[in-house]
């Protein structure tokens, strides 16, 4: 069943329920009241012919006769009972259960067990109500004890009408009812409409997601308003966008890879084919080919570990601490002397900020990597200045170039000058990707005096309050120099 029909029967058993109920009180309160206002006419009558008994007035007598309850209030209906006017039967019953007629329409009124006992042993003013049935015709009775050896007497009109009216008027409650769950159920099924035609866009959109995987998505919303399926299709769009970004940056890597790959891999099966003539080849060109081949799979495994960083993000899934910003730089120039030799000079405040802190070292690590690699000869320290969440990595290398500055941070990006150095290009796309996840930028530009100086900042809002009480304090360090 759809939402559609789902909603409208909700919306006819809903107002099917409230229709029932209004008319069940409804009826139930003007069947109470029609059989008040006999039941109390009844009683008048049965007063007013218990004076005439005593005092032996036959106009008495006559008035209780002329007593005639109003049935139904308002206009009459046609209906059983309209033939004649409704006047009240009186009967006298006495103490051994003997009916006498006294006035009123010639009807034998029935001496049940209930009024031989009030008109046996019953005190005055007891009285018993009831619906009786005479000659095809139902009449409310009252029958009501004189006290002591007087009997009883029995009051008794004829209700067909009222039944007649009653029955009338729970019909037409039944059909009221009726046409409020049908209009209900429409009114349900015109507003399911408008509601779910939204839910339906959003729901062919994820068909088309789910069936290819693929989805034209410009960014806007799917649907409109500012309810739950607004907010819903506006969540489900930025889901959407997010999507999309994520395959054309997946689709991006694996255009990228392939191309980065296929340099070592062709060079790799050049050397492998070179090697099946080995045995004709020279001591020492064989030592360059197996070097060759050495360096071409050390690149080429440096190359499928930053890939895999890069596909499976692990980075984000890392728990936030926080990190101490000379800390990561220390440890990081540290395992950078222990690979390259290479002294690090750490200028660092106290820093700390909220974050990962396995990424922000291994983005450290890569800045400052990338500035060995560019100035392997150096005899200069590279300089870490890390300042209220920035941190700055500078060297003494070529430099980078105008043109080249801007794109230093694209993955697999090399520019002319590092062409002929190892490396994947990938290393300050990390960085850069660390950064964003830090709500940071990145940035590179040229040092006074020849060199690069490149770096990352994070969000000043992770910055820890109380981490820099004074913009100088910190420490200064050069690792990898000899002790003393």
């Amino acid at each position: 069943m759809s939402l559609r029909s789902r909603f409208a029967l909700a919306f006819a058993a809903v107002g099917a329920v409230v229709a029932t109920v209004v008319g069940v009180l409804s009826y139930q309160a003007a069947s109470d009241r029609v059989l008040a206002e006999i039941d109390r006419s009844l009683r008048s009558a049965t007063q007013t012919l218990a004076r005439a008994r005593e005092q032996g007035q036959e106009s008495a007598l006559d008035d209780a006769v002329g007593q005639a309850p109003d049935l139904f209030p308002g206009p009459d209906r046609p209906g059983p009972g309209d033939e004649d006017e409704p006047r009240p039967v009186l009967q006298a019953v006495s103490p051994d259960g003997t009916p006498t007629w006294l006035g009123g329409p010639s009807v034998s009124l029935p001496v049940s067990d209930i009024t031989r006992a009030l008109a046996a042993s019953g005190e005055a003013g007891q009285s018993d109500t009831a619906e009786i049935v005479v000659d095809g015709h139902t009449y409310r009775r009252l029958a009501t004890a004189l006290g002591g050896d007087r009997g009883a007497l029995q009051v008794a009109v004829q209700v067909d009408q009222t039944h007649y009216v009653l029955g009338g008027m729970a019909r037409e409650i039944a059909a009221v009812s009726g046409a409020v769950m049908l209009v209900a159920a429409g009114a349900g099924r015109l507003l399911a409409g408008r509601i779910t035609r939204r839910l339906a866009r959003l729901t062919e959109v994820a068909e088309e997601v789910s069936a290819d995987g693929r989805v034209a998505f410009d960014g806007a919303g799917l649907v409109g308003g500012r309810d739950e399926v607004g907010r819903l299709s506006a969540s489900f769009s930025r889901m959407l966008g997010r999507i999309v970004a994520a395959r054309e940056s997946q689709e991006r890597l694996v255009h990228d890879a392939a191309h980065e790959l296929r340099t070592p891999l062709t060079s790799l099966l050049t050397n492998a084919t070179v090697l099946r003539r080995a045995t004709e080849l020279s001591p020492d060109a064989r030592d360059r080919l197996l070097d060759d081949v050495e360096g071409e799979t050390r690149e080429l495994g440096h190359l499928v570990d930053e890939l895999v960083e890069l596909a499976l993000d692990r980075g984000r899934a890392e728990a936030e601490e926080p990190v101490a910003l000379a800390e990561v730089a220390r440890r990081s120039a540290r395992r950078v002397y222990r690979r390259t030799g290479r002294l690090v000079h750490v200028d660092a405040d106290n820093s700390v900020v909220h974050g990962r802190p396995q990424g922000l070292e291994r983005a450290v690590g890569n800045l400052l990597e990338n500035a060995a690699k560019f100035d392997p000869d150096g005899s200069d320290p590279i300089e870490v200045r890390i300042h209220r969440g920035e941190v700055t990595v500078s060297d003494r290398g070529p430099g980078i170039g105008a043109d080249d500055i801007g794109r230093v941070f694209d993955r697999f990006y090399r520019a002319d000058t590092a062409r002929g150095l190892p490396g994947s290009g990938l290393g300050l796309a990390i960085v850069s990707d660390v950064a964003e996840t830090h709500g940071g930028t990145v940035f590179a530009a040229a040092r006074s005096g020849g060199g690069t100086s490149i770096g990352f900042t994070v969000d000043g809002s992770r910055l820890l309050p109380g981490a820099v009480a004074d913009p100088d304090s910190g420490s200064a360090a050069c690792f990898g120099m000899p002790p003393g």
